[in-house]
């Protein structure tokens, strides 16, 4: 799915949300320059496998939040992890760096990539920003509706502490 069709997509499940277009963002410390709508409520995506690429996970933070792999490797039983290449990237959920968003997940055919989210984005407004696997927008929608869409689409899924 690209910009547009994630929309339909979204028009077509009931799913509420509101979009936020911006210029290309490919590193959170570009944001400075970005008025977005919701800030607090941006997320940060980070795509990795294991050592021997066996295993692919999507973990999505608050966008100020840091993650140490290590620690996540260590708390979620996950072998040794590091950041997956453009290339699988592009295989799995046909997203271009800079554009790793939980709605590429949709585009997961083979339901290879488990999703760890964390659960403040189930604290106060339950709102979440990300990619609508387009770097030059943001869609803001209920982490509910997010977190439903990818059971439906039958990733695993893990609302967590990270």
């Amino acid at each position: 799915m690209n910009k547009a069709e994630v929309y339909r997509f979204l028009d077509q499940k009931g799913v509420s949300y509101e979009v936020t277009e911006h210029k290309a963002v490919f590193k959170m410390e570009e944001l400075v320059d970005v008025v977005l709508r919701y800030p607090e409520d941006n997320s940060k995506n980070l795509f990795v496998r294991d050592k021997k690429k066996h295993n692919y996970y999507l973990i999505t933070v608050k966008g100020d939040k840091r993650v140490d792999l290590k620690e996540f490797s260590d708390t979620h039983g996950t072998k040794r992890l590091s950041f997956a290449s453009a290339k699988d990237l592009f295989d799995i959920m046909k997203l271009e760096p800079g554009s790793v968003t939980p709605l590429g997940l949709l585009n997961d055919d083979e339901r290879r990539v488990e999703f760890y989210l964390d659960k403040c984005f189930f604290e106060g407004n339950v709102r979440i920003g990300c990619h609508p696997n387009d770097n030059t927008a943001t869609v803001w929608m209920n982490s509910n509706d997010l977190l439903e869409l990818i059971v439906e689409h039958g990733n695993v899924v893990h609302v967590v502490e990270i």
